[in-house]
C-alpha cells in the first residue's frame, strides 16, 4: 500500500483531491462563520472546530458507505419527465435551506428589530448552531465525497486527502471568520456567496449542471473588488449591522 501512495500519478491525485476539497470546504468555512457569529465569544472558536470535525466525520462515513452513495444516484421517482434520486433531493434540499438562511439572514442584519438581551441563551443557541452545520454538512459532504470518488483511485488517498483539507480548515477558519466579522460589507458578500452556491445545488438536484468554476471564478472576483474597495475607503467608518441577539457577559 505505501509503495502505491508514492508512486508519482498517486500523489498528483493526492494533491489535485486535496486542493479540490479545499475549496469545496470554502462554502463550509462561509456557513459556519456566519452561524457562529451569532454565539458569544467565548463560544464561536469551539463551536467552529466541533464543526469542522463534524465535517471530517461526514464525509468519512459516507466515504465508507460508497456503495449506498452509489445507490442514491438511483431515479426514485420522476415529474414531467424529469427523473429525481435520493441526491437529487438532499441536494435540492439544501439548496433551499441555503436560500432561506441566507436571505433571513439578510434581513436581520440590515432591517432587524431591536436587540435582544439573552444573557442564558448560549446553550440552547449552541445546539441549534450546530444542528444548522449538521445539515449543511450532509449537503457538503455528500458533494465532496462524490467529487473524491470520481478524482482518487484509492479510498486511503481520499481519506488522507480529507483529512489535510479539513486540517486546513481548521487552522484558517477562525482567521477568516474573524476577518467577516470585522467587516459588514464582507458578512453581506459573505451572505450573497451563500445564496449563490444555493442556487448551484438547487439546480444540479433538477438536474442542471452548471459549472463550478464560474461562481468560483465570480466569487474571487467580486471578494477582490471588494477588497480593494476597502483598502481605498479603510479611513471611513463601516456601518454596524443589526443582530436580532446581542449577547451580555451578565
Amino acid at each position: 500500500m505505501l509503495e502505491v501512495l508514492w508512486q508519482p500519478a498517486t500523489l498528483v491525485s493526492l494533491v489535485t483531491l486535496t486542493l479540490m476539497e479545499i475549496v469545496l470546504g470554502i462554502d463550509n468555512i462561509v456557513f459556519i462563520a456566519i452561524l457562529v457569529s451569532r454565539l458569544p465569544r467565548a463560544q464561536q472558536a469551539g463551536t467552529r472546530r466541533v464543526g469542522l470535525i463534524l465535517a471530517l466525520v461526514m464525509r468519512l462515513g459516507l466515504l465508507f458507505s460508497i456503495t449506498w452513495i452509489m445507490r442514491l444516484t438511483a431515479p426514485l421517482f420522476s415529474i414531467l419527465g424529469q427523473g429525481f434520486s435520493g441526491r437529487d433531493l438532499i441536494l435540492i434540499g439544501g439548496g433551499l435551506f441555503l436560500l432561506a438562511k441566507a436571505s433571513v439572514e439578510i434581513y436581520d442584519r440590515l432591517e432587524g428589530g431591536p436587540s435582544e438581551h439573552l444573557p442564558t441563551a448560549g446553550r440552547a443557541t449552541v445546539a441549534w448552531t450546530l444542528g444548522q452545520i449538521i445539515l449543511l454538512d450532509i449537503v457538503f459532504s455528500l458533494d465532496s465525497v462524490i467529487t473524491a470518488v470520481g478524482l482518487a483511485p484509492l479510498v486511503a488517498v481520499m481519506v488522507i486527502a480529507m483529512v489535510l483539507a479539513v486540517g486546513f480548515m481548521l487552522v484558517f477558519a477562525g482567521a477568516i471568520g474573524d476577518f467577516v466579522n470585522r467587516h459588514p460589507s464582507m458578512k453581506i458578500l459573505a451572505l450573497s456567496f451563500l445564496i449563490l452556491i444555493g442556487v448551484l445545488l438547487l439546480a444540479e438536484g433538477m438536474g442542471q449542471h452548471l459549472s463550478r468554476g464560474y461562481a468560483y471564478f465570480a466569487m474571487a472576483f467580486s471578494l477582490g473588488v471588494e477588497l480593494l474597495n476597502m483598502r481605498w475607503r479603510r479611513k471611513q467608518q463601516p456601518v454596524t449591522l443589526r443582530s436580532r441577539y446581542e449577547y451580555t457577559s451578565g
